[in-house]
């Protein structure tokens, strides 16, 4: 069972009391999480641990994952794409299966929030149970960079977006004009969770011997990310060519499938071609084993995370709360994540991807100095304690004085 007392060691006990103290003011408020997936992708894994710890704080809180066809979930990517900045291919019959199998879980879902909490563009028409939950409070969490958006997508999903009492963004260059409150809240890690926690050298023996890997024969570059277009890992294997110049190095990309994301192994298949069978290039699909994860990104010399687009990448601060240099784009919501030349390096080009792997892999003191800094920046701004405070002080904003239970 989830324990947020072992964080006083770490966050100290007056962040503790404070989270108790507001908790206690949503004694008999219910909070139900809905999203796509309940396995891959960021948004599950955060739930994953937030929920345990809102229970821990005696917030009646639940999580349920909408259903939807392969078709729906192809739709879904499309507009996830969409909503990235890439053209809209959505077609009319493409938009009829999303309002088809929207209007099944509409129909078919038990809603029984007292605030509701809905995450991204696939569960979004719930909204219509609206009318029917009069007292009930409607928040849309938006977890995709949509900075600049398909205008047509945007639109359609205005229609949904703008009946909500609150829509949350990870970062301030996401925000849009529209109807509800908007907040800012950016994720978080969990520094317990096994991504996360501290590594037995048994353990970190038995990933590698199991993929292969010897971090000994040469420093490895590092990038964990889902399969996707917008991660740009051909680009990671061209900027590596580039630094394989000069120093001799090793790749590890690193991914694995999540239910709602149809485009992995076709992706997974030009990271293949790309690699040419050079045999210093691991590409590696791999279940959502969270302990795996965490042994890379410790063996790794330098993480990347050369992003297109971004949401918010929280691979950026797992590995930088491990003490890892960084080199990542600057877009989304990583430069939040990342002080260029304090905390991490920051890119915008594979050149310049290239150009700063090359810098730290020459340069192991001043890598580890990054590193260390970076920790430090992800322990005060990226931990799950202040993610949970702001969710907490977004619920209470909902209701007036009168609508919250005095604790």
């Amino acid at each position: 069972m989830a324990n947020l007392n072992r964080y006083k060691k770490i966050v100290g006990q007056e962040t503790i009391d404070e989270l108790r103290t507001l908790a206690g003011y949503l004694r008999g408020k219910k909070i139900q999480h809905i999203n796509s997936t309940a396995v891959g992708g960021g948004v599950a894994e955060i739930l994953s641990k937030i929920i345990p710890l809102m229970k821990d704080l005696g917030v009646d809180t639940c999580w349920d994952v909408i259903k939807g066809s392969p078709e729906f979930f192809n739709v879904t990517k499309s507009i996830h794409n969409a909503l990235h900045g890439k053209e809209s291919l959505i077609t009319k019959e493409m938009w009829d299966v999303f309002n088809d199998v929207t209007a099944q879980n509409v129909k078919e879902m038990d809603l029984r929030g007292d605030i509701m909490f809905i995450h991204d563009p696939q569960p979004i028409g719930l909204i219509d149970r609206k009318p029917g939950m009069k007292d009930a409070k409607w928040i849309w969490r938006c977890h995709v960079d949509v900075s600049k958006p398909d205008r047509k997508v945007w639109d359609f999903l205005g229609n949904y977006f703008n009946r909500y009492d609150a829509a949350v963004f990870s970062s301030a260059h996401f925000s849009h004009t529209m109807k509800p409150r908007q907040a800012l809240i950016s994720p978080s890690i969990d520094p317990f969770s096994d991504k996360n926690r501290e590594v037995t050298g048994e353990e970190i023996a038995t990933v590698l011997n199991k993929y292969k890997i010897d971090p000994q024969a040469k420093p490895i570059v590092c990038q964990i990310s889902r399969y996707d277009a917008l991660k740009d890992p051909v680009g990671v294997i061209q900027a590596y060519k580039m630094v394989k110049k000069y120093v001799d190095c090793q790749l590890l990309l690193v991914g694995n499938r999540a239910a709602d994301d149809p485009e992995t192994d076709k992706i997974y298949k030009q990271v293949l071609e790309a690699a040419g069978g050079d045999p210093d290039i691991h590409a590696l699909l791999v279940e959502d084993v969270p302990y795996e994860i965490n042994v890379f990104q410790r063996v790794a010399s330098v993480v990347v995370q050369k992003s297109i687009r971004e949401g918010f990448a929280l691979t950026v601060s797992e590995a930088l709360w491990k003490g890892k240099p960084v080199v990542a784009s600057a877009v989304g919501g990583i430069p939040l994540q990342i002080k260029h030349r304090y905390g991490g390096l920051l890119c915008h080009s594979i050149e310049g991807a290239a150009f700063s792997i090359k810098q730290l892999l020459n340069a192991p003191d001043y890598a580890k100095k990054l590193g260390e800094n970076g920790r430090e920046h992800i322990r005060q701004n990226f931990l799950l304690t202040r993610h949970i405070k702001e969710y907490l002080l977004l619920f209470l904003s909902l209701y007036s004085e009168n609508d919250v239970i005095t604790p």
